[in-house]
């Protein structure tokens, strides 16, 4: 039977505590982040409550649309992998994201900006023998949690390995607002976070890669597996 690692926070309680609530792990938390575990994140209150009958691995079309999402089109590959280094077959990865303009297809959302009826928003993955996932998706934009604060673009991860569960966040590379966003800082003090740990790290375009899309990769760390 899987167990959550570490405890989640919901955002409410990370903004109430000024987001240095994340540090109430112990000492396990540090030890594990020094050893590049992928830390723990929050699970969000967008997590999709009603989730979309179109799960593929490409959000950025919708079964039935003929358009395409609007935004940057970026893709992320990477490895799901245990402390030893070894891949975790099979593990299934939800994730779920911002649109191009920084809005969640959730009725929680109360940011005005329109939605994207051609982004699907969400996809279940799962990595093959080698540990190996990949999925196609549209850059998210950054969104207000405060009248004078953003966060900064990232992707919500859920995975389920064969041991273990994580909830995280993957942060883009080259982003002003990373700088700015309290729980990336956070995330880099408390836990003293190695870059590649909460980064993703750009690739150079494959063939199958258009011109003007990007391609990210990030591996994920579970305790066990």
């Amino acid at each position: 039977m899987m167990e959550k690692d570490k405890r989640v926070l919901s955002r409410r309680e990370i903004l109430a505590l000024g987001f240095g609530g994340i540090a109430l792990g112990g000492s396990a938390f540090a030890q594990q982040a020094e050893r590049l575990y992928t830390p723990e994140v929050m699970l969000g209150p967008f997590y999709p409550m009603l989730k979309p009958l179109d799960t593929d691995a490409d959000l950025t079309l919708v079964k039935g649309h003929k358009k395409r999402a609007d935004g940057e089109i970026v893709h992320v590959t990477g490895r799901v992998l245990n402390q030893k280094g070894e891949p975790v077959s099979g593990a299934e990865i939800e994730i779920w994201q911002a649109n191009a303009r920084g809005r969640y297809a959730h009725p929680s959302d109360s940011n005005t900006t329109p939605l994207d009826e051609n982004f699907q928003g969400f996809a279940v993955l799962k990595t093959d023998s080698l540990g190996r996932y990949r999925f196609k998706t549209i850059k998210p934009g950054p969104y207000p949690v405060s009248p004078t604060e953003l966060r900064t673009p990232h992707i919500h991860f859920d995975v389920k390995g064969r041991q273990n569960r994580l909830t995280s966040q993957m942060f883009f590379p080259g982003e002003e607002l990373n700088a700015k966003d309290l729980l990336y800082l956070d995330l880099q003090r408390f836990y003293k976070t190695n870059h590649q740990t909460v980064i993703a790290e750009k690739q150079a375009p494959t063939k199958e890669i258009a011109a003007g899309e990007t391609l990210l990769n990030w591996d994920i760390v579970l305790l066990n597996g």
